[in-house]
């Protein structure tokens, strides 16, 4: 892939209820979800109105059995995985899923950070391909990556190192720290990285991009999910809500500012 080394080249929702999962999502962010294919696991694509925004997989039992639980991941691109997991693991990551190649798709393996988030890392298999599942203005796909970490200091450092992500200037957030805004050299923040709120589960959170914030929170309970942060403005003319989908994945919308349809 063409995708320079720690950039996100997809996202992917963990569910128990796929169908269910579907039909939210369709409801409240607009996708379209593929059939999944014959044989194998069921995991199925996300369509944003230009193209793929990533992938749903349906958890089964042994997945479930082996501790895996509704979530949103994403997927780190690197050059070499298993180097990637070598140097994730010398710095006190702890690997989840041995790395694995998965025919026409790439080499791919599922690991921790040094303070447990989880995350995948991938190399493409297809040469000259680029991802285009996170657009920070794009209708229907991750517009922001937002990492909770009980540390957060520890967490920029280990995320530059791992995957080129820097520092980008930050916010104050008076007790809980800065809201530290992070991107690869040369280009335009991508998301942000503070300290886990009291409460909180730590963890990579990701907000969607819709046309109203607003609209959505009544679309959000309507389907059965759960409006967990009211909607509310943020710097940039754009405005956000979080939410938990009904099977207790949670994750964020955001709406205004400058939008590509």
């Amino acid at each position: 892939m063409t995708n320079r080394q720690g950039e996100i080249i997809w996202y992917e929702l963990m569910t128990r209820d796929a169908d269910k999962a579907a039909a939210f999502y369709g409801a409240v962010v607009g996708w379209q979800v593929a059939a999944p294919p014959p044989g194998g696991p069921d995991y199925r694509m996300i369509v944003a109105p230009d193209g793929n925004a990533g992938g749903m997989l349906q958890l089964d039992d042994a997945m479930l059995a082996a501790g895996a639980s509704p979530t949103w991941l994403a997927y780190f691109g690197v050059d070499d995985v298993d180097a990637s997991v070598a140097g994730i693991v010398a710095e006190g990551g702890k690997v989840l899923v041995p790395a694995w190649d998965a025919a026409g798709v790439g080499r791919i393996a599922m690991l921790t950070d040094p303070q447990g988030i989880p995350f995948y890392v991938m190399r493409g298999a297809t040469e000259g391909a680029t991802s285009t599942v996170y657009q920070r203005r794009g209708l229907g796909h991750v517009g922001w990556n937002e990492l909770l970490a009980p540390d957060a200091e520890g967490a920029l450092g280990f995320y530059h190192r791992q995957f080129g992500l820097t520092r980008m200037g930050g916010m104050p957030m008076g007790e809980m720290g800065e809201y530290s805004f992070i991107g690869h050299e040369g280009g335009e923040p991508i998301g942000a990285i503070m300290r886990a709120p009291p409460g909180a589960k730590p963890g990579w959170g990701f907000y969607f991009r819709i046309d109203d914030v607003d609209q959505a929170k009544g679309l959000v309970e309507a389907a059965g999910g759960t409006v967990v942060m009211e909607p509310m403005d943020v710097p940039g003319g754009e405005r956000v809500l979080q939410a938990v989908d009904p099977d207790g994945a949670v994750f964020g919308l955001v709406s205004g500012a400058e939008v590509q349809a």
